[in-house]
């Protein structure tokens, strides 16, 4: 078997052009997934055992079970019920989701890891409940799980190649659709794989540089 690299490099542009839509999927899943978990973790912590019940059911059930079936019932069930949407809505909506239920239990660490005494501070100057999460705990959270928050979205990032499953033309669809035409798949798909070792290592050095100049995390992400 004869390599021909040059066959394949002009689907480069296009390439990139779906790792930059696979980045938008990661960013806005992982933004809105952390909001999702930092109400999450706060119910948990503060509120009423109702919601409790809730937040722990809607855990359990996105952390056992798989991403791509969550997808799948969004994109193919929601219509018997006249809930129609796009192939990058239910993806986007499916990994926002999932990214909600592991970075709830990831940041209700982080809550459990605030000492008591400045709660306590922050309840004797008159603070509320949403003021303590928000101006207390928050800060703590990313301070202290930055790493962690970190790694977690690097593996949203590569795990949007699910996305292609539903047509969405991020960088792995795109290798699909240039492997249909061309049919070198060694070459489009070890092109693609370094794509995404490129994105993941820009990625780190860039969450890296972030955790470093907000933090003081001297650590790396991995």
């Amino acid at each position: 078997m004869q390599l021909q690299f040059g066959q394949v490099l002009p689907y480069l542009p296009d390439f990139l052009r779906g790792a930059l839509l696979s980045l938008q999927i990661a960013v806005l899943a992982f933004l809105m997934g952390l909001a999702i978990g930092l109400l999450g973790a706060s119910l948990l912590r503060f509120g009423p055992r109702l919601a409790r019940l809730a937040v722990r059911a809607y855990v359990g059930f996105f952390t056992n079970t798989p991403q791509l079936v969550q997808v799948f019932f969004l994109f193919y069930a929601l219509p018997e019920a006249g809930i129609l949407l796009t192939p990058f809505q239910a993806v986007l909506l499916g990994m926002t989701l999932n990214a909600g239920a592991y970075l709830t239990e990831i940041q209700r660490a982080g809550f459990d890891s605030v000492r008591r005494e400045e709660l306590e501070a922050a309840e004797t100057l008159g603070f509320t409940r949403p003021q303590i999460v928000w101006y207390v705990i928050a800060p703590h959270v990313l301070r202290t799980l930055y790493p962690s928050l970190s790694s977690h979205y690097i593996i949203m990032t590569l795990g949007t190649s699910m996305a292609a499953i539903f047509g969405v033309e991020e960088l792995t669809g795109r290798a699909l659709n240039a492997n249909a035409i061309s049919f070198r798949s060694v070459e489009i798909f070890s092109l693609t794989a370094v794509i995404y070792v490129g994105i993941t290592i820009i990625a780190s050095a860039l969450l890296y540089l972030l955790g470093r100049t907000l933090f003081r995390i001297r650590r790396g992400v991995f």
